[in-house]
């Protein structure tokens, strides 16, 4: 029995994804676990493009993958491996495979190959390709093109000892003699993610468990090259809510797609780190828990689920954890990443001073700002028809009367609607009354943070100047039209 037994020595992981367009957020995920993995024991986390598919590669696919690794915050150590400049190596361990007899040159055509399979399946036989080369004389070789195919036993069983899945058992029977160097001397990329891997020192494998199947037949590379093998850990897929494979009708795909929604990139983190591996009941958790936290015991067998609710708590909570300057940071990338102009310093000041505010309540920055609104508008306020409507003849009345009042309260919260409950129960109104024409006048809407909070945002000054506009233009409400 082969057997893939766990790896000794300094752990080193790698992403290793293919530049043929955007970061997946599946790949996000593979990224940010072996990024975890590999800082939280002081390791290294490898880059390695695999663009050997030269027509479906390209360089804008490249930086794409970049960018997402970076907002992120999946820092790799040295420089990126480039897989299809390694073609020569790679093509170099072919050779040297069919040197120590655990590989051959195959002359069977895809014609000759096909033509097999059909009449295997026409006589309901395995379609497994068994080359007639495999032990042929070299004495009877023609003199044309071939490929290199690796040895597989053909009897006894392979045990692939994966963290996650546990022990798989693949019969060797049903292991194919796997072409490692095309006839037209190219390498595939079954040989060329064994090479890389190796050279690149790659302590543990940790990849999408579509690759489980790819194991046993790669393993025959490291078996036939006499190397280590690395410790494997296949993590399960992530699907969409109805429990089917990811696609494009569950929402956003692309880590930029999320980055151009506003979620803060730490809650991006957390949440792309419960996709699939727990820590006990944790649920919100810093990028450095999670370093310290992250262990392959922790990932289920399972198929993780995009959850938007999730995302969404999660990214509330981490909003409220934020230090304000991380906020204005984050909104800067936000409508970087969304295509926006820079909001200018006086909107940013502006946004600041509402923060101990919003931020509390805010689950994403494009809310946040939303929510924030009433601090970065400057008079004169035109209120929407909505909230014109709570600016009739008599809430006027009421805030003409109110403003005195405020001009010599304390201005803390609890005293601003003290002032204006008394106001209210003197008109034989509730609170509400005078709290919707409040809200007209301050922000020019009818969704905001409290009144009473905004008014402390915006001091004295500005709320009795926003008052005063509003009660000068006189009527906004359906009264002023007829």
């Amino acid at each position: 029995m082969v057997n893939a037994s766990p790896s000794t020595g300094p752990v080193v992981t790698r992403f290793a994804p293919s530049p043929t367009g955007f970061l997946h957020i599946g790949g996000g995920r593979t990224a940010l676990f072996n990024w975890l993995f590999a800082r939280g024991r002081g390791g290294k986390f490898l880059l390695r493009i695999e663009d050997t598919d030269r027509a479906r590669s390209s360089a804008e696919a490249t930086e794409a993958i970049y960018a997402g690794l970076r907002w992120l915050g999946l820092d790799w150590d040295g420089e990126p491996v480039s897989q299809a400049s390694r073609a020569d190596r790679h093509a170099a361990v072919a050779q040297a495979m069919l040197d120590k007899g655990s590989a051959y040159k195959c002359f069977s055509t895809q014609e000759e190959i096909e033509a097999f399979r059909e009449q295997a399946r026409a006589e309901g036989r395995s379609t497994l390709f068994r080359s007639p080369w495999r032990d042929a004389d070299p004495a009877t070789h023609p003199d044309q093109p071939y490929a290199v195919r690796v040895k597989a036993p053909l009897e006894g069983e392979t045990l692939i000892a994966d963290r996650v899945q546990g022990d798989v058992t693949i019969r060797n029977d049903q292991l194919d003699d796997m072409i490692c160097l095309r006839s037209d001397g190219t390498p595939t990329y079954m040989l060329a993610v064994v090479v890389d891997d190796h050279d690149m020192g790659v302590s543990h494998v940790i990849r999408g468990d579509d690759h489980l199947n790819n194991t046993a037949r790669q393993m025959l590379v490291y078996r036939a090259m006499g190397w280590d093998l690395p410790t494997f850990a296949h993590i399960p897929l992530i699907h969409g809510e109805d429990g089917k494979k990811l696609s494009k009708r569950h929402g956003a795909l692309g880590v930029e797609e999320y980055a151009a929604m506003g979620y803060p990139v730490a809650a991006m983190r957390n949440y792309l780190a419960r996709l699939g591996w727990s820590h006990g009941d944790d649920e919100v958790f810093t990028t450095a828990q999670a370093t310290e936290w992250f262990d392959l015991g922790g990932i289920g067998k399972s198929p993780a689920r995009l959850d938007f609710k999730k995302l969404g708590h999660i990214s509330g909570q981490h909003m409220a954890m934020l230090e304000d300057d991380e906020i204005l940071q984050g909104v800067r990338d936000y409508r970087a990443a969304a295509g926006e102009p820079p909001l200018d310093d006086d909107a940013m000041a502006d946004l600041a001073r509402a923060l101990p505010l919003t931020k509390g309540s805010a689950k994403t920055f494009p809310e946040l700002l939303e929510k924030s609104a009433f601090s970065m508008i400057h008079r004169p306020i035109v209120p929407e028809p909505k909230a014109a409507k709570a600016l009739d003849t008599v809430s006027l009345g009421i805030l003409a009367e109110l403003t005195p009042h405020l001009q010599t309260a304390s201005w803390e919260r609890d005293t601003l609607e003290a002032v204006a409950t008394r106001i209210a129960e003197a008109h034989g109104v509730g609170l509400g009354k005078v709290a919707g024409p409040l809200r007209a006048s301050l922000a020019g809407r009818t969704a905001t943070p409290s009144v009473f909070d905004m008014m402390v945002v915006l001091g004295r000054d500005e709320t009795l100047a926003r008052l005063d506009e509003a009660i000068q233009n006189g009527p906004q409400g359906p009264e002023k039209n007829g």
